[in-house]
């Protein structure tokens, strides 16, 4: 005895809404950091670099003048280095030096001192008002130098 498939058909208003709900959802920053705008990075630093010496320890960090508002380097281990943008993505279009973050004297974390929000050396908010983490830099080391791009 065969068995008989069930013809399934979907109204084509419903067709275009599911797809138009699909695409809406799917396409999200894929660094989740809204209004920062894009800017083009590549750069490279030398890791061991008397330029860089918070960078030879674990937890050091370091400043560029790239990106939208600079870069902080922060260093997680000796194979491990993370680049944030500056900007807050609290309000990034804030003047300077507003919506521009910081590693705090305490050592212990990055703030904007302008909005209050805190951000671990990870880049996740830690304290608002902001609610997205800090935007992401890809980051590569070979050898000691540290290739960071967007």
């Amino acid at each position: 005895m065969a068995a008989s498939l069930a013809k399934v058909s979907i109204p084509t208003n419903r067709l275009f809404v599911l797809l138009a709900f699909l695409l809406m959802f799917s396409c999200k920053d894929s660094n989740n950091s809204p209004g920062i705008p894009n800017v083009p990075v590549s750069e490279q630093i030398n890791v061991t670099s008397l330029q860089y010496p918070m960078l030879r320890q674990d937890g050091g960090y370091a400043y560029l003048e790239t990106g939208y508002k600079g870069i902080i380097v922060v260093r997680q281990n000796a194979n491990l280095y993370l680049a944030f943008e500056r900007a807050c993505p609290y309000d990034p279009t804030a003047d300077q030096p507003c919506g521009r973050v910081a590693v705090d004297q305490s050592n212990l974390f990055i703030i904007d001192t302008c909005c209050g929000s805190q951000f671990n050396f990870q880049g996740n908010v830690m304290t608002g008002p902001a609610v997205y983490g800090l935007r992401q830099y890809k980051t590569s080391l070979a050898g000691s130098l540290l290739y960071i791009t967007n």
